[in-house]
């Protein structure tokens, strides 16, 4: 595995995202591409790949950015390029190593306003379609849900979190595309809780009873499945601590607001066994009969690009082995007040709870820091992609399933991680799953070309 994937593994999985990039699958339909650097922004630097020979497609130009990772160098930005599409790939001014615990999403927002106007200010450029990948799905749909809404979307009374007047006048995009985002950074926050951690103020004392690597529990290196039983507990104790932490941020905003808080403007905020990096993710990133299947049949396309239609089921292997709670560098959210309201809360019902289809309980609605709550107020073509061998590939029905556009797509890629590569581990035979970054850009590449689509 290069720096880069194992780099972009540790922190991209769920949220997938890294700090250098590979070379794009070469390909031999591969075109020679040219890069220029813009500065979007004071801290948002950003690259333009676009092809050598302009075309039909270089009016097209693709933005993509990620919640808080390094993108310039992601994949999509050469494949895209290479097949004749212009790719803006920009970095905010939380993208740097270790910076996910930093950033409000309103300010990402904004960043991305400027990274459109940049994209469609380019000689040539007709229409932009978004690009969200894993958490940049979140930040991607927020800003065409507002765009399209306005302020109004993201201040009603459902909300934990209001946005600010701030993000009024964006412009929106022509179209979006989700390709293995994950359900959000506030759900992903709350699928990393550790509800073994028994004090937010000390994360080494851990109630057996609950820790999910406790052999007593069911806990197996290579691969667990947790009796029924131990799940239902498991999820309700994360539901409960999930609803007590948001409460506690809000009581200390209400203290900062009254002037009683240890600032003026926002206060430091640690939660213990709950950083939504891939290694943090609870029990269905090691127990791989949960988040297993979709719910109907969905077109899956195959290596040698042909697509059935069929209820779609994972081929990853089990992952974390370490419980990393303890850990303050490693297992904790390190966020402030507000970040933390803005950008990781999200309302929790008592009846949550997932199993091998799906999540209930969560109300998608409660925050902008989500595609399952934005895409219900976004009208412009949608393509939905999950990726059969992560986890987060069941994300992608619920997106679609809630979806308010007309023009919505769907479909699943067998074999394919995360990073849309290969996943050489899961294939029984060596080859089974071909070339899925090739399978995956191809797909979006007819989505975007659709005759009427734009």
């Amino acid at each position: 595995m290069s720096a880069f994937k194992h780099g972009l593994r540790r922190a991209l999985l769920p949220l997938s995202l890294a700090l250098a990039a590979p070379a794009a699958a070469q390909t031999p339909m591969a075109a020679p591409i040219t890069t220029q650097f813009i500065r979007i922004a004071p801290g948002v630097p950003g690259v333009l790949y676009a092809p050598a020979q302009s075309g039909p497609k270089s009016s097209t130009g693709v933005l993509i950015m990620h919640s808080a990772a390094d993108y310039l160098a992601f994949p999509g930005c050469t494949e895209l390029a290479r097949r004749g599409y212009r790719a803006l790939c920009v970095n905010n001014s939380t993208s740097k190593s270790g910076a996910f615990n930093d950033g409000m999403i309103d300010q990402v927002v904004l960043e991305i306003k400027a990274a459109m106007l940049a994209l469609r200010a380019q000689p040539g450029i007709r229409r932009v379609v978004l690009l969200g990948h894993s958490g940049g799905g979140t930040v991607m749909s927020a800003y065409q849900m507002i765009a399209e809404g306005g302020v109004k979307s993201c201040q009603g009374a459902e909300k934990i979190w209001k946005c600010p007047d701030t993000l009024a006048g964006l412009p929106a995009a022509d179209g979006l595309m989700l390709v293995d985002s994950n359900w959000g950074l506030g759900a992903m926050t709350l699928f990393s809780l550790d509800p073994a951690v028994t004090s937010e103020e000390d994360a080494t004392r851990l109630n057996p009873a609950l820790d999910m690597f406790n052999p007593a529990n069911g806990f197996k290196p290579a691969g667990s499945t947790y009796s029924p039983a131990f799940v239902q507990t498991f999820l309700r104790a994360e539901g409960q601590r999930s609803r007590a932490i948001t409460a506690k941020a809000q009581a200390a905003l209400a203290n900062i607001t009254a002037g009683k808080g240890p600032y003026q403007d926002d206060a430091p905020f640690t939660v213990a066994g709950a950083s939504l990096l891939g290694g943090n993710n609870k029990l269905f990133s090691q127990d791989i009969t949960l988040m297993a299947q979709t719910r109907a049949p969905h077109p899956l396309i195959h290596p040698d690009g042909s697509v059935t239609t069929q209820v779609v089921k994972t081929v990853r292997v089990p992952e974390n082995t370490e419980n990393l709670s303890p850990s303050y560098r490693r297992g904790a959210l390190r966020t402030s007040v507000r970040s933390y309201l803005s950008t990781y809360a999200i309302r929790v019902g008592e009846d949550f709870a997932y199993d091998a289809t799906g999540v209930k309980g969560v109300d998608w609605a409660s925050t902008y820091a989500g595609p399952p709550g934005n895409v219900q107020g976004i009208s412009a073509p949608l393509l939905v992609m999950g990726m059969t061998a992560h986890w987060e590939f069941l994300a992608a029905e619920t997106i679609y399933n809630l979806a308010a556009s007309r023009d919505k797509s769907l479909a699943f890629v067998e074999g394919a991680d995360h990073l849309y590569a290969t996943c050489r581990p899961c294939e029984k035979v060596p080859g089974q799953y071909g070339d899925t970054q090739k399978t995956t850009y191809d797909y979006i590449d007819r989505w975007l070309s659709a005759p009427g689509r734009f």
